[in-house]
């Protein structure tokens, strides 16, 4: 079964960035071939959508939610198996826990990481 393991997640203060990774494993040709998107979560609050790469047959374009567009930025690293997020001008309201799965045809979500903006 394939499934993601998202890290790098962590405490940060207002302001600062954090790299978020997002690896995949289990009966998987490449991560390459899939289109990948990251969300995040608060509390009592709708999984929201963040950013989309797509496959690299498509040259791996981009797209953004307006809401982090120009602070996030999301590439991949097929030789790793690895997806990221980088995650850059962090406000508090970015506190949420962070998940990583494919967009079109979605696996079962992971455990995500979580990150705290805080002063």
């Amino acid at each position: 079964q394939v499934r993601f393991v998202e890290s790098g997640g962590g405490l940060v203060q207002p302001g600062g960035s954090l790299r978020l990774s997002c690896s995949a494993s289990g009966n998987i040709s490449s991560i390459g071939d899939m289109d990948m998107g990251w969300y995040r979560q608060s509390p009592g609050k709708q999984r929201e959508f963040l950013a989309r790469i797509a496959r690299s047959s498509w040259s791996d374009a981009t797209y953004y939610d307006r809401s982090v567009k120009g602070r996030f930025a999301i590439s991949r690293d097929n030789a790793k198996n690895t997806v990221y997020l980088q995650i850059n001008s962090l406000k508090p309201e970015d506190t949420a826990v962070y998940y990583c799965n494919r967009v079109d045809r979605p696996y079962s979500w992971g455990q995500g990481t979580q990150v705290i903006v805080s002063s």
